[in-house]
């Protein structure tokens, strides 16, 4: 280390892999990192910021986000937080809805919720100091993630958590699916001005080499079809493309759209 100055604890996303984000919150100093599935990347990452590694942070078991973590382990040994339902065997501190952590070395306060569906133990991490989220593969900016383990009503409930959460909180989720997922938004709900004017947004993004994530709860509120299945114009698609039935519950709609997305 060749400088022990701290400054205010910010985000930065190490891109992996094809549009993995793994996540290092620090302070000039100290670092933690979310889900990472590449121990090279963050230990790249680390040396060229000249930060030390002080905890690991999991929100699933998925090989793409725990890959990296014999290898950071071996560097130096942390503490490794994550789900206690989710059968990871380098966690040291098992987590579950309720729970809440100090990030050593960080002060920083996070509180976990589960968040079942993309697995049977996702959990995600919130700071209400900071308004920041890392929600791993549950929320993605302009979708949610697959239904591999658990069920629609899980993932629903799941998504209903977080969507209580403040409207300006960052959405830090763990893939640039964003344009992607707001093709299908665009097909589901044509005619949103608010998912209009994301879509040029976010494209200018990416043309610029720039990431769309973090996101927001408010943007995600207004844009995105996951938490938006109550809207009568997403119910009116979904009727129209013969992947409901009239009459349709909002959780059948909402397995209807994770569906449709899924062959889309």
């Amino acid at each position: 280390m060749t400088t022990l100055q701290r400054r205010p604890l910010t985000v930065v996303g190490v891109p992996a892999f094809k549009d993995n984000y793994l996540w290092l919150i620090h302070d000039g100093v100290d670092a933690a990192v979310v889900d990472p599935g590449d121990g090279a990347a963050v230990l790249a990452a680390l040396e060229a910021l000249d930060l030390r590694l002080a905890a690991i942070l999991l929100t699933h078991h998925h090989a793409d986000h725990t890959g990296g973590v014999p290898a950071l382990l071996a560097h130096g040994a942390v503490p490794v937080f994550g789900p206690a339902k989710d059968g990871i065997a380098a966690v040291s501190m098992a987590l579950g809805e309720g729970d809440a952590i100090v990030v050593p070395g960080l002060g920083l306060q996070l509180r976990v919720i589960d968040v079942p569906g993309h697995t049977l133990g996702h959990i995600a991490y919130v700071s209400d100091a900071q308004h920041w989220l890392f929600c791993g593969d549950t929320l993605f900016a302009g979708g949610c993630g697959r239904i591999f383990e658990g069920t629609p009503g899980q993932m629903a409930t799941s998504l209903a958590k977080l969507a209580r959460l403040p409207g300006d909180t960052l959405v830090y989720c763990a893939h640039e699916y964003t344009l992607s997922n707001l093709r299908f938004a665009k097909a589901v709900e044509p005619h949103s001005a608010a998912l209009q004017a994301r879509i040029v947004s976010d494209t200018a993004l990416r043309a610029h080499g720039q990431s769309t994530v973090p996101s927001t709860i408010e943007l995600e509120l207004a844009t995105n079809p996951f938490l938006r299945y109550s809207e009568p114009a997403i119910f009116a698609s979904l009727l129209a493309a013969g992947k409901v039935q009239p009459g349709a519950t909002p959780l059948a709609s909402f397995a209807a759209l994770r569906e449709w997305k899924n062959s889309f």
